[in-house]
C-alpha cells in the first residue's frame, strides 16, 4: 500500500469547515498546507486552531502558489462549480460537499469539466458512512428480516439549524436539496437505485425561501417501496436532531431504527435489542454524534482512492444519481406527477 502523503487546500472556511478539517487531520495519509475563505479573518482564526501553514483571501492565488494533490471545497452551494472548474483547469483532484450543485444542469457541466481535465472528482456525502447506517447495512445483508419490500425513513426536526446556517435560510430549494441529498443517498447505499419517484413539497416556516418539509415515495428497482420523510419544522416529543430514524420491513421480519442509535431486529417471532455508542473526537461538538465518525470514514474512503488503493462509494458518477433524485423529487413536486428517474437526463 503508498504511504504517500498528499497535500491539500480548503476552499471555504464556514460553519462545517471546523469538522471536515477535523476529520482530515484523524488519517495519516492526507496534509492540509492551506486554507481559502473570502473573509481571510476566517480562515485565519481555522488555521490557528489546526496548526494550517498558510492562509488566502485570493483563491487563485492560492491554487498557483501552493503545490497541492487536491483542493476540498466547503463553499456555499452556489459557488462549487466555480472552485471545481478551477481545479480542473489546475489539474487538480477535487472533493466538494454536498449537495453537488445547485441545479441538474450544473452538476452535469462539473461532471463533464472534471472528465475533460482527467482529474478525479468526488462528493463529500458523509450519511452513508454513519455508523448506525453502515449497521442497517449489515442487518439487511444477513438475510435475517429476509427479502426487504418496504422502508420508512423519517428526518423531522425542529433544531435551529438557521443559527449556524443562516444562508439555508436563503436558499429557494432547501429540504431536497439539504437533506435529500442524505436521504435519498442513504436509501440508493441500502436499496439500490430508484425507478420513479412522487415528492410533495411544503414551506411550514413563513421566514425561510424555500421548502422545508418534503414527503417522497420512491419505487426501487428491485420493487421495494420507500417512504421519505423530510421536515425542518416539527416540533416532536423527543428532538433527535441530526438523526434518521428507519424501519424496514421484510417477508421474514423486519429492523427497526430507533432514537440514540437503538436497533430492534425482529425475526419471525423473536425480536433482539441493539444499541450503538458513537465515537468521540475533540474537534466536535455535542450536538453532531454520528457525523464525526462518518467524516473521517468517508474521508478515508476518498483518500484511499486519491492513492489509488481502492475505488471510492462517493465518487462523482456515484452521487451524480443522488443528484437526478434530488431533482427527479423537484420535478415529481412542480408538475404533481410520478417521475420515472431514467428519464432525467
Amino acid at each position: 500500500m503508498s504511504m504517500k502523503k498528499l497535500r491539500f487546500a480548503i476552499l471555504g472556511c464556514g460553519f462545517w469547515s471546523q469538522f471536515q478539517l477535523g476529520g482530515w487531520k484523524e488519517l495519516k495519509g492526507a496534509e492540509c498546507v492551506a486554507l481559502y475563505n473570502r473573509t481571510k479573518s476566517k480562515a485565519d482564526d481555522l488555521a490557528k486552531r489546526f496548526g494550517i501553514p498558510s492562509t488566502y483571501d485570493d483563491a487563485v492565488e492560492l491554487m498557483r502558489k501552493e503545490e497541492l494533490d487536491f483542493i476540498d471545497i466547503i463553499t456555499d452551494v452556489d459557488t462549487h462549480s466555480k472552485f471545481v472548474e478551477l481545479a480542473a483547469r489546475h489539474k487538480k483532484h477535487v472533493i466538494c460537499q454536498k449537495p453537488m450543485a445547485p441545479s441538474f444542469s450544473i452538476a452535469k457541466k462539473m461532471m463533464q469539466v472534471t472528465r475533460d481535465a482527467g482529474v478525479k472528482f468526488h462528493v463529500h456525502e458523509n450519511y452513508r458512512w454513519q455508523p448506525q447506517i453502515r449497521r442497517i447495512k449489515q442487518i439487511l445483508d444477513s438475510g435475517v428480516i429476509g427479502k426487504p419490500f418496504r422502508c420508512n425513513s423519517l428526518w423531522n426536526t425542529a433544531f435551529p439549524l438557521f443559527e449556524t446556517q443562516p444562508f439555508l435560510a436563503a436558499l429557494k430549494q432547501f429540504a431536497l436539496t439539504d437533506q435529500g441529498s442524505h436521504q435519498f443517498d442513504v436509501l440508493r447505499y441500502l436499496f439500490g437505485e430508484a425507478e420513479t419517484i412522487f415528492t410533495q413539497i411544503q414551506t411550514v416556516n413563513p421566514t425561510i425561501k424555500g421548502e422545508d418539509v418534503a414527503t417522497s415515495m420512491l419505487r426501487m428497482k428491485n420493487g421495494m417501496v420507500c417512504i421519505q420523510q423530510i421536515s425542518f419544522s416539527s416540533p416532536l416529543e423527543k428532538e433527535v436532531f441530526p438523526q434518521v430514524l428507519l424501519v424496514v420491513e421484510g417477508d421474514r421480519g423486519s429492523v427497526r431504527l430507533d432514537p440514540g442509535y437503538n436497533f430492534a431486529i425482529t425475526s419471525g417471532n423473536k425480536t433482539t435489542y441493539e444499541s450503538m455508542t458513537m465515537q468521540k473526537y475533540d474537534w466536535q461538538t455535542e450536538r453532531l454524534e454520528p457525523e464525526p465518525p462518518a467524516i473521517v470514514a468517508c474521508n478515508n474512503d476518498i483518500l484511499q482512492d486519491l492513492l489509488e488503493n481502492t475505488k471510492a462509494e462517493t465518487s462523482a458518477e456515484d452521487n451524480f444519481e443522488t443528484v437526478r433524485l434530488v431533482w427527479a423529487a423537484y420535478e415529481s413536486a412542480n408538475s404533481g406527477k410520478n417521475v420515472v428517474i431514467k428519464n432525467m437526463v
